[in-house]
């Protein structure tokens, strides 16, 4: 079994995008997931979640009753060992130092020898609620998002989602090295740029031409490989069946009208177009598009509201 550390403050997100890499992944505790299997390369790329370890014991959220439980396990370990206690979202009132210490003792006793600085194995002890979970560190995210904040891109619009978020949304839709991944209001590429660094090959389009540049000048410093062009999302220049998902972020409510559209026929056309090209797409807007998306023949298979601000709130579609 594996224990993942979820990010953010939504569980249930953090773990519909990690089951993109983990197995029969379940809720645990507040920040705390448990999987009965494990993709670590593709746990990498997951936005929400920070680290895995595999499982050594699950014990009351007291120093006393992790040490005991670490006791009762099996170390099977050799070499050096670091231990890293956390209070998960400040859920409880556990002296974390005093937990490194005192399990870290349980571990030299075992044989161990203690590096703080380059261990061989790192013992993560999570405490969450009533409970503390140890486990070895087995896999942790790339954290470098902010190496690609909009704003340090060559070309920046307002409005432009956060790489963090364009990450999450490409893992609902399960993108995988080697897919074709269709952002069809790909605006400056930030979804777009996500998918790609996942392996996949990004296609884009745009009403707007000057989308269609900056697009590209963003993706050349990105990706590889990548097609972006000028067209409407309610005609796609595409094949059926052309790309193996979509994922976009529909125009807000404060646009009225878009190029020559209105903006419940755009995004109705939309969906019923990426409902022509491909069988999963993750659509992210400021209100909930469940009887558009339902009209154009998709299911909904999972729902998310992430609040940014009073004003902002942004509704996730998982849609097959």
């Amino acid at each position: 079994m594996f224990v993942l550390e979820l990010g953010g403050d939504d569980d249930d997100f953090a773990a519909a995008e990690a089951r993109a890499a983990a197995t029969d992944l379940r809720v645990a505790a507040p920040g705390i997931g448990l999987a009965s299997g494990l993709d670590s390369e593709r746990f990498r790329g997951l936005a929400y979640a920070h680290r895995a370890g595999e499982h050594v014991a699950t014990a009351d959220a007291s120093v006393d009753a992790a040490v005991a439980a670490l006791e009762d396990a099996s170390v099977a370990r050799e070499g050096s060992v670091a231990v890293r206690a956390r209070n998960v979202r400040n859920t409880t009132d556990v002296d974390t130092q005093q937990a490194e210490r005192d399990l870290g003792g349980v571990l030299v006793d075992a044989g161990l020898d203690v590096d703080l600085d380059d261990p061989d194995h790192e013992l993560r002890a999570l405490f969450s609620g009533d409970d503390c979970f140890l486990a070895w560190l087995h896999a942790e995210s790339v954290r470098d998002f902010g190496e690609r904040k909009p704003t340090d891109r060559p070309f920046f619009q307002p409005g432009s989602m956060d790489p963090l978020l364009a990450r999450a949304l490409c893992n609902l839709a399960r993108v995988r090295p080697g897919d074709a991944v269709l952002d069809p209001m790909c605006g400056t590429g930030g979804v777009l740029i996500e998918a790609a660094l996942l392996g996949a090959r990004p296609v884009g389009t745009d009403a707007q031409q000057k989308m269609v540049e900056g697009a590209s000048e963003n993706l050349a410093a990105y990706a590889g490989d990548f097609d972006v062009a000028r067209a409407d999302a309610t005609r796609l220049p595409l094949r059926d069946d052309a790309a193996d998902a979509v994922v976009f972020d529909a125009p807000y409510g404060r646009q009225s009208k878009i190029e020559t559209h209105e903006l419940a026929d755009l995004v109705a056309g939309a969906l019923a177009e990426a409902r022509r090209v491909t069988e999963r797409c993750v659509l992210v807007a400021d209100r909930d598009w469940r009887d558009a998306a339902r009209d154009a023949g998709w299911t909904v298979a999972e729902r998310f509201e992430r609040r940014v601000h009073r004003s902002l709130t942004r509704y996730v579609l998982v849609l097959i």
